[in-house]
């Protein structure tokens, strides 16, 4: 797409004008009815995302008067979670933290749960899906099965409510269902055109319900609030300052809204921020579908909003865009500017439509980050860059992750995701204490 119609398109794409007009599209049959609003839940058995999702449902459902549909949904599919393998463990490792900051319920040492235990599993909730509250208990009941200490013992298929086929067909229901509306992952809510992941964005359904007039307790605090920095006063410490490492992708829209904060966290905190540049996902083979990418645009959009970085006007630097970014970034560390040129370049490509693989936009950027043309040119000719590009990866495939934006603090465990800075922030904070 060429930059002035990229320009226009995405900027159509993420406004607010489009977002309501359909909102008030969605609504309008069910307005006609006078019906109650229905949220469509899909659930995977042995994604842990679900499994914290899942528990949930009941309170959501009584607190803004909804109707609640559970949908059994399958793994997706490969083109949509790359790197399977690594994704299961981390989501396992990741579940144990985010189910203590939400006060909700996960095994504190969980294992990769057995097939057996998926299929009993998933037979088990596919009989209680008709009822909320039945459904919710059974979650609760087989977590430790599936994930915790009774995850060696196979539940017993023979017991199972419901056969096989009959689960097949459910699950393909589910799966079909998800794709109709326009997803590929489970712990997913859909509520009249707009998809809300798991825990993680539960606070803009609530929103969104609350601002229709449903929240039957507008003074108390959400189910599942935002979670962000804080800044936390400073304790004395003798410590070393800490160090993070930041994995980060030109390409990557959740990476510019992390970026800004990313910095003002090492600030903050006196800590070193070690920048580690890597190529953009399908720059490394890695593959993207269109409908993935469209959701995670649109779910920046609104991530952006509620951080208050600008968003939307986009030109995609894939391809020579991001090669060219990368070179000059570089050179960029080497000099003192790294940190202001990744800013600014990001900021560029996502919030202010700027061509990175067009010399007027990527020179215009060097030069606000403090790079003169010489230097910029430079940078350009020296292919060094690529080197340490495949160091980053290797590094962040070794910390268990394989995806933008990635930190961790001192060598700990590392957490993927511009959702995950109050993770980060806890780590400094441990560091420094």
């Amino acid at each position: 797409m060429k930059p002035p119609v990229a320009r226009i398109v995405t900027r159509l794409l993420t406004s607010h004008t489009l977002r309501d007009i359909g909102r008030f599209s969605a609504a309008l049959p069910r307005r006609l009815r006078g019906s109650v609003p229905v949220i469509d839940y899909f659930h995977q058995v042995d994604d842990p995302y679900s499994h914290l999702s899942a528990q949930i449902l009941t309170r959501l459902q009584q607190r803004y008067g909804v109707e609640i549909r559970i949908w059994l949904a399958p793994p997706p599919e490969d083109s949509a979670a790359p790197e399977r393998a690594r994704l299961q463990a981390y989501a396992r490792r990741d579940a144990v933290r985010v189910a203590a900051e939400y006060g909700v319920i996960f095994p504190k040492d969980p294992r990769p749960p057995s097939a057996g235990n998926i299929e009993a599993a998933t037979q088990i909730l596919a009989k209680a899906r008709g009822d909320l509250v039945q459904f919710v208990a059974a979650v609760g009941a087989m977590g430790d099965v599936v994930w915790g200490d009774g995850a060696g013992a196979e539940m017993p298929l023979d017991q199972a409510p419901m056969g096989r086929a009959e689960v097949a067909s459910l699950l393909a229901e589910g799966g079909a269902r998800r794709a109709k509306l326009g997803h590929y992952l489970s712990a997913m809510f859909h509520f009249e055109g707009e998809w809300y992941w798991s825990l993680d964005r539960l606070h803009h359904l609530e929103a969104r319900l609350a601002a229709m007039g449903r929240d039957t307790m507008p003074d108390a605090a959400p189910i599942a609030p935002y979670r962000d920095i804080a800044l936390k006063p400073l304790v004395p410490s003798d410590k070393p300052a800490p160090v993070i490492e930041a994995w980060f992708s030109f390409r990557s829209p959740y990476s510019w809204i992390a970026f800004p904060r990313l910095r003002r966290l090492a600030s903050h905190y006196g800590a070193e921020l070690r920048l580690r540049f890597i190529l953009p996902m399908v720059m490394r083979g890695l593959p993207v579908p269109q409908v993935k990418t469209l959701y995670i645009t649109r779910d920046t959009k609104r991530e952006a909003d509620q951080v208050g970085l600008p968003f939307g006007t986009i030109v995609d630097p894939v391809g020579s865009g991001a090669a060219r970014a990368l070179a000059v970034l570089h050179h960029a560390v080497a000099l003192g500017r790294g940190e202001t040129f990744a800013e600014l370049a990001m900021r560029g490509a996502f919030a202010e439509g700027i061509a990175l693989a067009e010399d007027k936009g990527l020179f215009d950027v060097a030069r606000r980050a403090g790079l003169t043309e010489a230097e910029t040119r430079a940078a350009l000719a020296d292919e060094s860059w690529r080197t340490v590009a495949e160091e980053n990866r290797a590094a962040l495939f070794e910390a268990g992750l394989w995806g933008a934006p990635s930190y961790r603090v001192n060598g700990g465990a590392a957490h993927w995701g511009q959702d995950r800075l109050w993770a980060l922030e806890a780590d400094l904070i441990a560091a420094r204490a």
